[in-house]
């Protein structure tokens, strides 16, 4: 009863904030930011904060501009936009915050906003409609991307390209970006390996998985390892044909109308048939899925399918963990650290579930890695975006590294690739995985030197 005054009685938001400048669908909700109190407890969890000692690129500040749009002190402008986009959006911010502001939806929020009011030009508009309306939410066009890179990489071209200094036209930080892209010796899953796939062992569990855009053309060799765990542990695998890209990078950039199409293609995709769980290895992937139910939330005809889609969603290691790992056999010989990806830690609370995966792995040793949970500066495409700061996170991150380890290990596609080019840029030798590939060779009976080699 109660919930129904409260419903009948709460004023609109349009009563609440008459002279709002916000315009459009999806404003970001005074629900959120009137729960912020300036305490000031965000300031220190914050990376840009951390680097610029800027109020307004602190996690009180973005909220403070965005309630002042809503009453109408401040426009939809460079000086509200600024600090909005420069936002890593990692959540370390809703970690330390005693009043739980989800600083990570008004930010999403904020960005629709200004993609609606000055839609992408210049560079972000050629990112925009190159990456993330024509390549990312199209499964045939990422295979493609994925065999011209493969084609790059082994023809010769690439060789040629770096010898002549072609690559030299190009920004520093994507000349570092191309020298650490892995070779991908492994063709993308979706469209190759067979729909259902059945457990090895006795059936305790039926379970869908994402493929992801980036991670199936780049990674495909951690989907791989991804199927072949769960079918270790008893999971009949099923890999839903018209899946898509998740989203997620499409609600970071503002462009929530596109984000909105991918869910629902998605949700219709995965819930068409029973499973137990939608698997995802992609912590960014996982976090969008999770927050369907905020995104779809004015959708009559999505709202509860979001939710229930959500519900379904889990991070593969939380997965394999609540489910009881069937422990691997095989000898891994790697000193390894564990780095906490911003969207598996904060977004997702998943921070023992991982650590535990690893050390039921024979042979394999862990060390500590300071500060493992701040971010590494990938946040999506925000090192592309960004490449100053992200560069400066990404430098601190690495010198952070303890000596002495063969691999950083990790749970998430874009740290992946930023660590990837910190061991470029830093002259480094560690290996940079995935938790489920450590896993994968254990479970193989694969020996893993600490140059890299893979043995049987």
């Amino acid at each position: 009863m109660s919930k129904q005054v409260k419903a009948i009685t709460q004023p609109p938001e349009s009563l609440l904030f008459p002279k709002s400048n916000y315009r459009w669908e999806d404003s970001p909700d005074p629900a959120k930011f009137s729960e912020c109190v300036h305490c000031g407890m965000c300031l220190e969890s914050c990376p840009t904060y951390q680097q610029t000692g800027l109020e307004a690129h602190s996690p009180r500040g973005r909220v403070y501009l965005i309630k002042s749009v809503a009453e109408g002190k401040l426009q939809l402008n460079d000086f509200f936009a600024a600090p909005v986009n420069a936002c890593l959006d990692c959540r370390a911010c809703e970690t330390a915050c005693p009043s739980g502001v989800q600083v990570g939806a008004l930010v999403e929020e904020a960005r629709g906003q200004l993609y609606k009011e000055t839609p992408p030009s210049g560079f972000s508009g050629v990112l925009n409609k190159f990456f993330l309306r024509g390549l990312f939410p199209h499964a045939s066009r990422m295979r493609m991307m994925s065999g011209l890179t493969r084609f790059y990489q082994r023809s010769g071209v690439r060789y040629v390209a770096r010898r002549a200094g072609l690559l030299r036209v190009l920004p520093v930080h994507l000349q570092e970006m191309e020298k650490a892209l892995p070779d991908l010796k492994t063709k993308p899953v979706l469209g190759r390996v067979e729909t259902v796939l059945a457990p090895i062992g006795p059936k305790r569990a039926r379970v869908a998985v994402l493929t992801g855009c980036v991670m199936d053309a780049v990674f495909a060799d951690i989907n791989e390892a991804t199927i072949n765990v769960l079918r270790h542990n008893g999971c009949e695998v099923w890999i839903p044909q018209d899946q898509s890209c998740c989203g997620a990078l499409h609600v970071h950039a503002g462009d929530r109308d596109m984000a909105k199409q991918l869910a629902k293609r998605n949700i219709d995709a995965f819930l068409s048939e029973e499973i137990d769980a939608v698997i995802i290895n992609a912590a960014g992937c996982g976090s969008t899925l999770k927050e369907y139910g905020e995104l779809l939330k004015s959708d009559p005809q999505y709202a509860d399918k979001a939710h229930l889609f959500a519900d379904k969603t889990v991070d593969v290691s939380s997965f394999l963990d609540q489910l009881g790992l069937i422990p691997p056999k095989g000898e891994v010989d790697l000193t390894i650290t564990y780095h906490d990806a911003c969207h598996l830690a904060h977004a997702q609370g998943v921070r023992a579930e991982p650590r535990r995966l690893l050390a039921s792995v024979p042979g394999l040793k862990m060390v500590a890695l300071p500060d493992s949970d701040r971010c590494c500066g990938s946040a999506g495409v925000y090192n592309i975006t960004h490449p100053e700061m992200a560069g400066e996170l990404l430098d601190r991150k690495m010198n952070d590294v303890p000596s002495g380890c063969d691999a950083v290990v990790m749970g998430n596609p874009g740290c992946m690739m930023q660590f990837m080019v910190g061991v470029v840029r830093h002259d480094r030798s560690e290996q940079i995985l995935h938790t489920i590939q450590v896993l994968d060779w254990a479970y193989r009976g694969m020996k893993q030197s600490k140059e890299g080699g893979v043995r049987q």
